[in-house]
């Protein structure tokens, strides 16, 4: 299959979209240190009794008493830095190795031959691509937290639907709505979201899985008929198409002679056996960050064995794969900074304090609601899902002991909440990345997307009622 070549102007050169400047994520919570620092001369600290239980740190609510203000200083405010690196050491290394480990699972091209077969297997089916190829791109969202692959897949799946008689933004579509939309956000096991935000809230890894993959399999639904629906529409008025850069009148045609190799057939299997031992020895076993990467590291080296991926190779493969990682990482230390201020400050217990005061009496599926819309605006300043998760939990978990709500019903608000934004968030630099690319504007896309981001919205707002109405747990 040959991908279409962008629309030309007149001077037969391509225009280079303006690159808009705004604030990163980084500068805004350095923002937030920096204002947290200055709190801390201004805002009483107070101070809970806390108690072991069962090897969780838990509050006591009826003991709180005001201290002694503890200001931090200007030069400990920057020490803080190295502090939250060091104190959030185990999710960054989790985050870096497990980056590393997929960056040799995707130098084999065992991943994009899958999709590649795909397309060319059901290709000539029309819309049955659609269901198959959104299955397979959420599955990699929601169990390996995929999600800076899109762009590479998006070249592929473009040219594709464009053959097909649909239009770019179905292929878009496909892509960034099934590993985003109906793969990211549910999170199965994604290491990246749910992993980290159970790893903070001192919940067994992947617990809770049941709702999750409850809340996939409706995210799966809603975004193939999301899909099919736009389809629909365009077969009935072309003139609504969007194609973007792409021209629909050039020649795109497919390789109907591609065939996946046994490497790459045996490569998938080891890539699904990771999956199961995963799965196994988390719930059986008890496993948790470290032997994940455990798995993931000797399924990536079998993984280039079978492809014969030479050391050299497999060794930048991994680095590559790491510095994919390293903004959502370098993300999570300063989140844990803002911690590290919080408690030294003595600010941590009483933001806890004040905010469980004005959510006292309401009942816990409400504030359960609301944690989930905090999480949802809170990712439009922090976008990446496992910075955010980092930001957030380390608030949510002992919030939630404070109010009735469920750790695991937190965590699941927290993952939610931010992933439904991810479609729509302007601070995104994957989503502007994708439409750039596509040339499809930002005003365009939003506009397309509200409907089913308000559905997922909703979704997400019945199962958090649900999860607290279960006490969805184990606590």
């Amino acid at each position: 299959m040959s991908m279409a070549k962008p629309l030309k102007n007149a001077g037969n050169e391509e225009k280079k979209p303006k690159k808009k400047s705004g604030i990163s994520a980084y500068v805004l919570m350095f923002i937030i240190i920096a204002a947290i620092t200055v709190l801390t001369y201004v805002v009483p600290a107070g101070k809970y009794a806390r108690f072991e239980e069962n090897g969780r740190t838990l509050i006591d609510p009826s003991k709180f008493e005001f201290v002694d203000r503890t200001p931090v200083g200007l030069l400990e405010m920057f020490n803080s830095f190295h502090q939250g690196m060091v104190n959030a050491a185990p999710i960054i290394l989790f985050v870096l190795l497990i980056g590393g480990a997929l960056g040799i699972m995707q130098a084999t091209g065992s991943i994009d031959a899958l999709i590649r077969f795909t397309a060319q297997k059901f290709g000539a089916r029309k819309k049955l691509i659609i269901p198959v190829m959104v299955l397979i791109f959420s599955l990699l969202g929601t169990l390996i937290g995929a999600a800076e692959d899109t762009l590479v897949y998006i070249t592929i799946v473009v040219p594709m639907t464009i053959a097909l008689g649909f239009d770019a933004l179905t292929g878009l579509a496909i892509v960034v709505l099934g590993m985003l939309g109906a793969g990211f956000t549910s999170g199965i096991t994604n290491p990246f979201t749910i992993g980290v935000a159970q790893t903070v809230a001192e919940l067994p890894m992947y617990s809770g899985i049941g709702l999750r993959i409850a809340i996939y399999v409706i995210f799966y639904i809603l975004t193939v008929l999301f899909i099919l629906r736009h389809v629909n529409k365009i077969e009935k008025n072309p003139e609504l198409a969007e194609y973007g850069r792409f021209n629909p009148n050039e020649s795109i045609t497919f390789d109907t002679n591609y065939k996946i190799s046994k490497r790459h057939a045996i490569s998938l299997f080891v890539f699904l056996g990771c999956f199961i031992a995963l799965i196994y020895g988390v719930i059986s076993l008890g496993w948790y960050i470290g032997e994940i990467v455990g798995i993931f590291l000797l399924g990536a080296i079998i993984m280039a064995l079978i492809g014969k991926l030479s050391g050299n190779d497999m060794t930048d493969a991994f680095l590559k794969g790491c510095a994919e990682m390293v903004p959502g990482a370098m993300i999570i230390g300063v989140a844990s900074t803002i911690l590290v201020v919080l408690t030294a400050g003595g600010l941590l217990d009483t933001i806890l304090y004040v905010t469980s005061g004005l959510l006292e009496g309401l009942p816990p599926s409400v504030t359960a609601v609301g944690m989930g819309a905090a999480n949802f605006f809170i990712h439009f300043i922090v976008p990446s899902g496992s910075g955010h998760a980092s930001l957030v939990m380390p608030i949510m978990a002992p919030l939630a002991d404070l109010v009735g709500v469920t750790r695991q019903t937190a965590a699941f608000a927290t993952v939610m909440g931010g992933g439904v934004s991810n479609l729509i968030i302007p601070t995104g630099g994957l989503l502007l990345a994708a439409l750039g690319m596509m040339g499809i504007p930002y005003s365009k896309w939003v506009k397309w997307v509200l409907p089913y981001v308000l559905i997922q919205v909703a979704v997400v707002l019945i199962f958090l009622v649900i999860a607290q109405a279960i006490q969805y747990g184990p606590f």
